[in-house]
């Protein structure tokens, strides 16, 4: 018999499907990182990676009986639902500040809370210029390039999750490449700023 010291991901959701809440807690504990991390590189606000990581293990408890592992990996999967998460968390943003737009009194620019928070942290401030001009990639580009550039997933579990071909994942990170490269401002490039 063979004796791991570390259970496989299918072991795990295995044990969580049972609804097992140690094993849930050493799932978390090997995949929170980079969920957070993903989610950082999508929002650019940290406070906002924390929330969306939370949300990323709520969604993957209450729905543990039908996670899709690729290759045997959680990771894909909570990549798929942290994105998801992002875009909820930028559907409630533009909600709220549709209803402080509405609201008498003293108006709220756009952006004033979160460029609070960003001008604290250098790093935040790189970030949201990265993402400005990852926005303006399509919207199947920007997937890939998350999943496959920023969260090192590989393409055939980028393509499992996507559900479309690896060539196709290929072919859309290359074109986002040509795109960034076009559109990023060489400081960003070149890591000045």
């Amino acid at each position: 018999m063979r004796h791991q010291l570390r259970p496989s991901d299918e072991e795990l959701w295995s044990s969580i499907a049972a609804g097992d809440e140690a094993a849930f807690g050493r799932l978390f504990d090997r995949y929170s990182r980079p969920v957070y991390n993903h989610a950082f590189r999508l929002t650019g606000s940290w406070p906002t990676a924390e929330d969306v990581t939370q949300a990323t293990f709520l969604v993957a408890w209450r729905r543990r009986h039908d996670a899709r592992l690729v290759d045997g990996s959680a990771l894909p999967w909570l990549l798929v639902v942290a994105t998801n998460a992002v875009r909820s968390e930028w559907r409630s943003a533009r909600r709220w500040l549709a209803l402080l737009r509405r609201l008498p009194g003293e108006r709220y620019a756009d952006g004033d809370l979160a460029e609070d928070v960003s001008a604290r942290l250098d790093d935040e401030r790189r970030m949201a210029e990265v993402l400005s001009v990852v926005r303006g990639l399509p919207p199947a580009e920007r997937e890939a390039v998350a999943l496959c550039l920023w969260s090192g997933v590989s393409y055939p579990d980028a393509a499992a999750v996507l559900g479309i071909s690896e060539v196709a994942v290929r072919s859309r990170v290359s074109r986002a490449r040509s795109r960034l490269a076009r559109l990023m401002p060489q400081e960003i490039q070149e890591g000045k700023r």
